[in-house]
């Protein structure tokens, strides 16, 4: 952890003398997120080793408000504090996702020091409440769709782990009960990177997120969960997985800490997103405390939580696909055949074209999506179609570029292969990250 201590302070530095800064100045929001990621990097060295669990006294559920009224006219132009975010993210996956991505996908593993760099960023600071210890002011879905869609421009699996714990979050301030949130979320606002994941993909066909295998019964003052789980990042490492199980007919969710008697995580090999250290969850049995049960007798609203799941995916689709369409350009004016760039030839011109015109659609109908979340505004049909984009485009975009490369296309010694399986992904997992 030591080793990331002097690169997130950089990053922070960085941040302070963005030229965005400086030029609209910050708002409160961002001093506070300054703040907290200032206070979190100081204090990492005393946190190595430390996973106790600070809590607070919460009487009332504390939400976030939600986002602007629907402007007059139709705009896709980012906020001042958009912006400003983005310009971090957009450094850090540059300058440490995108170089470390291939070992990160050999190894089959995040480095620790770069979730520990991107906990010091403030991802979970931002969607935590101020009430709470976080920075948070407002519940803003399109943000965490930007910095999704930023962060897979470095590595969608390296991505993936980092904005996991911040789905759990998000989940727990939407929906949670006081207790639940005053006992969860301190942890995510501490000193270190604290591991979390929503655990709602099961490994069986035609896998329906509205009617699940897995299965909660109530037995005394709780409940017992029997199922099995998929492609769950940090699976191995996380302190808290949100399990989403049938109860009644109806998903609902529960927190599910490690080591509970019962629950087994093996790993599971994948052709892509193997930087998020996908692993199967087994639950044989497992008892938990009614309270464990999110959002108390209130229950869960199970589509609000997938089809943010949806959004998320779909943002990480898009940045992913803008990494593609970025280096095949490059790739194609610099290669040279029969005397001239390969661009020039009018079948590779018109592929690179595709790429962006497809590419274009697939942002359009994510933000959309996501703007209809952050505004109160029924977002399901949205979400479904971004979902349905994404999956078929994002796929073909990756297909696309391989083939665009030829030869080299098919070698690690550049990432077009690496995007390519990560993009397969888009049109299989559900939940694991929510915006």
């Amino acid at each position: 952890m030591q080793r990331a201590i002097g690169p997130a302070l950089k990053m922070l530095n960085q941040l302070a003398g963005s030229r965005l800064l400086a030029r609209f100045g910050s708002s409160s929001a961002l001093e506070r997120l300054l703040y907290q990621g200032g206070r979190s990097v100081v204090g990492a060295a005393a946190a190595i080793g430390k996973r106790a669990r600070p809590v607070l006294a919460v009487l009332e559920p504390v939400r976030m408000r939600g986002g602007q009224a629907p402007p007059s006219v139709f705009d896709l132009t980012p906020t001042d504090a958009q912006l400003l975010v983005r310009e971090s993210m957009q450094r850090f996956a540059r300058t440490r996702l995108r170089p470390s991505a291939l070992a990160a996908d050999e190894s089959g593993a995040p480095p620790a020091e770069l979730l520990e760099e991107a906990h010091a960023l403030g991802l979970t600071q931002l969607a935590v409440p101020e009430a709470l210890g976080g920075a948070g002011d407002v519940r803003s879905p399109i943000t965490f769709a930007l910095v999704a869609e930023d962060l897979a421009r470095g590595d969608m699996g390296l991505a993936l782990a980092a904005l996991a714990p911040v789905g759990v979050v998000h989940a727990l301030v939407d929906q949670g009960t006081a207790a639940q949130q005053g006992e969860y979320l301190p942890a995510f606002v501490g000193e270190s990177f604290y591991p979390a994941a929503i655990a709602l993909l099961e490994p069986r066909p035609l896998f329906d997120p509205y009617h699940l295998a897995t299965q909660a019964t109530p037995q005394g003052h709780g409940f017992v969960i029997r199922g099995e789980k998929a492609l769950v990042p940090l699976a191995e490492d996380a302190e808290i997985l949100l399990v989403v199980a049938e109860l009644f007919g109806k998903p609902e969710a529960f927190l599910v800490e490690r080591g509970t008697p019962g629950l087994r995580i093996t790993p599971e090999p994948t052709m892509g997103l193997r930087a998020a250290k996908l692993g199967r969850v087994t639950l044989d049995g497992v008892r938990v405390e009614a309270s464990a049960r999110l959002g108390g007798n209130a229950g869960l609203d199970a589509a609000r939580l997938i089809d943010l799941a949806r959004i998320g995916w779909g943002a990480l689709a898009v940045g992913t696909c803008d990494a593609v369409l970025e280096y095949v350009k490059s790739y194609c004016s610099e290669r040279v055949a029969f005397g001239e760039p390969i661009v020039h030839r009018q079948s590779v011109a018109f592929a690179i074209a595709n790429i962006a015109l497809e590419l274009d659609g697939m942002r359009l109908l994510v933000y959309r999506a996501a703007s209809r979340a952050e505004q109160g505004l029924p977002f399901q049909r949205e979400a479904a179609l971004a979902r349905i984009q994404c999956a078929h485009h994002g796929m073909q975009i990756g297909t696309d570029g391989v083939q665009l490369l030829g030869g080299h296309g098919f070698v690690k010694e550049h990432p077009v292969e690496l995007w390519y399986r990560q993009l397969r992904a888009i049109g299989i997992v559900e939940g694991a990250l929510s915006v």
